[in-house]
């Protein structure tokens, strides 16, 4: 278990083609989440029409561990939130998630309109945003006009955005030293009640409803009896896990991290994104 500040949770926020997933592979096999014979193109996009179209619809997310220039380890969450403008529900459940975000800006295109939608929703949920330009291998690649663009059209800083290249790998490990510099960590209390966010939830054929969620506070335990607070059911909690980008089982999910539960729930429609989840033997008398 790492200790609370030195988890960083994050969203991936880019425009449909400017190389989210290429980075987000890259930053997974950095971190060693995968070797290299696993690393097949786009590990985030599960759903096999995604990776066909190259879009990513489920908010996917991977746990990661990464020992910084200065020695100390780190556990990174990436949430990888959908770059289509009509999963607006899902981005924002995901960047509520998370206290930064990296934002991809394809450095041969420059900010897309698609973007800012996502990009004003991280705001809102007061991130922390690190600009990457991506595509610094391609000619065209400008890496001034797309900075000017960053600070005129969104507004934000960019004395720390970082070029790089999702292709050639060029610019990841730097990436990943302004994440732990300039993300915040969580804030949450692993001693007070569960307080939890169900951030995505999908079917699996082997598992049943498979939850994602964040801990805001308290501890969430293998077999102990949760109550979902829009419907006041109470489950009880099978199995406790984290992507790495596989999935693993482990015992518990403490404050400020992020995982998946199954509660052998048959129906989707059980489990509402947005919803918060409590002990139901220690319930919450406020929904988040």
């Amino acid at each position: 278990m790492s200790s609370i500040e030195n988890i960083r949770n994050f969203a991936i926020i880019a425009h449909i083609d400017h190389g989210k997933s290429t980075i987000a592979d890259r930053i997974i096999h950095k971190c060693g989440g995968l070797t290299e014979r696993e690393m097949k193109a786009q590990v985030l996009d599960s759903m096999d029409i995604e990776r066909e179209r190259g879009i990513t619809i489920k908010a996917q997310t991977v746990k990661l561990n990464y020992k910084s220039k200065s020695g100390k380890k780190y556990t990174l969450n990436i949430i990888d939130t959908p770059g289509h403008v009509d999963f607006s529900y899902e981005v924002s459940r995901s960047l509520y998630a998370c206290e930064g975000s990296i934002l991809i800006v394809d450095s041969t295109q420059g900010v897309e309109a698609q973007t800012l939608a996502n990009v004003y929703q991280a705001l809102d949920s007061n991130h922390e945003i690190i600009p990457i330009l991506n595509k610094i291998d391609l000619p065209a690649s400008d890496l001034e006009k797309s900075n000017k663009q960053i600070e005129d059209v969104i507004g934000i800083d960019t004395k720390n955005s970082v070029p790089c290249s999702g292709k050639t790998g060029e610019g990841i490990d730097e990436i990943l030293e302004k994440i732990i510099k300039l993300l915040p960590c969580p804030q949450g209390n692993q001693n007070e009640k569960l307080k939890c966010l169900l951030v995505d939830s999908w079917y699996d054929t082997y598992l049943g409803v498979v939850i994602l969620v964040r801990i805001i506070d308290g501890k969430l335990k293998k077999n102990m009896k949760i109550k979902m607070m829009s419907s006041n059911k109470e489950y009880y909690v099978e199995k406790v896990g984290v992507f790495t980008p596989k999935a693993t089982d482990i015992d518990e999910l403490n404050a400020g991290e992020i995982g998946f539960i199954t509660t052998g729930i048959k129906e989707l429609s059980e489990t509402k994104v947005g919803d918060t989840i409590c002990d139901s033997t220690n319930p919450l008398n406020d929904a988040l």
